[in-house]
């Protein structure tokens, strides 16, 4: 289905489509530190930046920031206490570090390129035009009441619209918080409450697939709970009409136009609030992460440049939704701040069809491409003509993001995708830390690259594993719980209206650590490898098993692209592994032998008792849009407890469940497949 869009028209209406070139790639040289820092290698930074992080963050943040007052005090943190402070008396605006210094250097940039759904109708938008829309979009704001420290949520596709909406709240010390634009109404209207947000920013309807979804419709199902709102914005992304409910409506490209494209900047304190950014907790009750202005762009902007190897005049192309952290950091504030080209994928990575990344790489010259593992699974089902039938020759570096990455998955991306010429980094964070934390680089120039690790701590970063005890694990070849005995500036301060919350989640298990809820292994070099959440741990007889060190085992199998292990209830054992396992389209063998094959494998790479008791042939998994696996489903599902499936609506896919529950129902009826092992 054809469908008529607004996205270039309206950028039209207020700025001309920049045209301009990107200028030639060169290695970013402004701003740079003291040239005494600039000159070490990666180790020597490293090490500078633990053993006296004040004068590595101090003169990053000096050099690297424009500030309007200058900071007095690098730091004040107190990890026991989850007290954080970073750049203390500094006052600055991140928007005019995302916005004004680009546009008084080269304004015609291009700053970002809208990828939008349908291929080849990508709109460019320079430096110069996104300040101009962001000025624009921040009067709009002012003038309906919005100012310093109001909450506003954004509620919209990936697109220059959204991006201007977060560096508008920026601009006039409005705290954003963006929530994915797939979230039901009962998600979404959790989120507004817990925040008091005074005004949704929304469009009529978002285009993803060759879909359209209505987001209008369920905004306007929230805020019937949401009475601290007080004005929904909704800008067209189709030409088809929308219902509008004034006064609280207001329709935002008629709202901007008569605004000035000049908006001054607020000056915000260092540690004033830049953004909310919700996560599930395991209680059920959404945290309202909280990120401040100056330590976190200062994070994203380092992470960017060092992890990814970005230089001036590269494209860079993080594919991730600006509803999640990784949307955040690198489509937004990471490369905006280092003044860089970055991608705004609207799409998906099977439209039209399985070779849509590749052919965007070749068509907008992509340099670094940042995706996530489940996608990178989704596409290894397909034949590699997908990807070899178009031009890689511009990609330099390739990323991974979101959870551990399997060995098929990375080889398949870096000899495939990559031709075995582009780094590929397996980054490790969160949305509480800000920024990648664990990433193979930066490194010394030829350092070695290991397959589905994570390996390094980047700058300021001093990962420690704890024992059961709650002591430090020494040496290599070893594993625990992953803390983080340092502070660093691009972490999470609380959260929202709730400290001690903040406090019990993070800093009590390990007193004086961060604990990231990671279980991580440390191999004789020193390298960190992640193991999985804590908590997605099994008890089998006594032996503890993360789930996700049976995945990898079995991913390794080659006609398996994705699988996902929870446990179940056992009568003796406590609790035995089920495996949910996809098979490749084009797989000759029959799935009896293949099971045998892996029950086979998983026996061989960790032991017996790991293998799975249950394995469950679907076509596919329940995950969210962000490609998330729902494991609380597939509990559901393998505990017999259908009847309770909570929430689906987050899902990419409702129609997936359906699938799962009548596979289960198929497998119950051959009991010969669920014998003891």
């Amino acid at each position: 289905m054809a469908v008529r869009s607004r996205g270039t028209k309206l950028l039209q209406t207020f700025l001309p489509r920049c045209l301009a070139p990107p200028p030639g790639r060169r290695h970013l040289s402004s701003p740079a530190w003291s040239s005494q820092l600039a000159s070490l290698p990666p180790r020597d930074l490293y090490r500078l930046s633990v053993t006296d992080p004040d004068q590595f963050w101090g003169s990053a943040a000096a050099e690297r920031l424009r500030w309007v007052e200058p900071f007095q005090r690098v730091r004040d943190c107190e990890l026991s206490s989850g007290r954080i402070s970073w750049f203390l008396g500094g006052k600055l605006n991140v928007s005019v570090n995302c916005l004004d210094v680009h546009v008084e250097k080269h304004p015609d940039r291009v700053a970002l390129i809208w990828e939008r759904d349908e291929p080849g109708t990508e709109v460019k938008v320079s430096y110069r035009q996104l300040l101009e829309m962001t000025c624009r979009l921040a009067n709009t704001l002012k003038s309906h009441g919005i100012h310093k420290g109001d909450r506003v949520a954004i509620y919209m596709p990936v697109s220059p619209l959204a991006v201007a909406a977060m560096l508008a709240c920026a601009r006039i010390g409005a705290v954003h918080t963006v929530v994915f634009a797939g979230f039901s109404s009962e998600a979404l209207a959790g989120r507004i409450q817990d925040a008091q947000c005074k005004a949704v920013v929304t469009c009529n309807q978002s285009v993803r697939g060759g879909r359209l979804i209505d987001l209008k419709a369920t905004v306007d199902a929230a805020v019937k709970s949401c009475p601290s709102v007080q004005h929904v914005f909704v800008s067209q992304r189709t030409d088809n009409p929308t219902v509008m409910d004034r006064p609280r409506d207001v329709q935002l490209e008629e709202a901007m136009s008569p605004q000035s494209s000049i908006c001054p900047p607020e000056t915000l304190d260092s540690e004033d609030l830049l953004f909310l950014l919700y996560t599930s907790g395991s209680t059920g009750q959404p945290k309202g992460i909280v990120h401040t202005q100056a330590g976190y762009l200062l994070y994203t902007a380092l992470t960017h440049q060092f992890v990814f190897d970005y230089r001036e005049g590269d494209v860079f192309g993080c594919v991730a939704d600006i509803g999640w952290i990784t949307g955040h950091s690198y489509v937004v504030y990471g490369p905006l701040c280092n003044g860089a080209t970055t991608v705004l994928f609207e799409s998906t990575p099977v439209y039209p069809d399985p070779g849509r990344y590749w052919e965007t790489v070749q068509r907008l010259g992509i340099t670094q491409f940042y995706g996530a593992p489940t996608a990178l699974r989704l596409l290894l089902k397909y034949d590699e003509s997908w990807v070899k039938k178009y031009d890689r020759s511009s990609l330099r570096t390739l990323g991974s993001v979101g959870e551990p990455i399997n060995h098929e998955a990375w080889h398949w991306f870096h000899s495939v995708v990559g031709e075995g010429r582009c780094p590929l980094v397996d980054t490790w964070w969160q949305t509480e830390t800000g920024g990648i934390c664990i990433a193979p680089h930066p490194a010394d120039e030829g350092a070695p690259i290991i397959p589905a690790m994570a390996m390094r701590p980047f700058f300021g970063i001093q990962p420690v594993l704890m024992s059961e005890e709650g002591e430090p694990v020494q040496g290599g070849d070893v594993g625990g719980a992953l803390c983080i005995s340092q502070a660093w500036p691009g972490m999470a301060r609380t959260i929202y209206r709730d400290h001690q919350r903040f406090v019990d989640a993070y800093f009590s298990a390990y007193p004086g650590y961060y604990f990231t809820g990671d279980g991580a292994y440390r191999s004789a070099e020193g390298y960190y490898q992640i193991t999985g959440r804590m908590d997605d741990v099994i008890n089998v007889s006594g032996h503890r098993l993360g789930t996700a060190e049976i995945e990898d085992a079995l991913d390794e199998h080659p006609s398996v692209p994705e699988t996902a292990v929870i446990g179940v209830p056992h009568h003796i054992k406590g609790e035995v592994p089920f495996a949910f396992v996809v098979l490749k389209e084009e797989q000759q063998e029959e799935p009896d032998a293949i099971l045998t094959e892996l029950r086979n494998l998983v026996s061989t790479k960790i032991a017996k008792y790991a293998v799975p008791q249950h394995f469950l042939v679907v076509k596919r998994l329940p995950k969210t849009r962000s490609g998330k696996i729902m494991r609380r489903i597939l509990r559901k599902v393998a505990t017999e407890m259908t009847d309770d499936l909570g929430d689906i609506s987050t899902l990419d896919d409702p129609s997936v469940v359906k699938e799962i529950v009548h596979a289960y129902e198929q497998y119950r009826k051959q009991p010969h497949q669920r014998k003891e092992e």
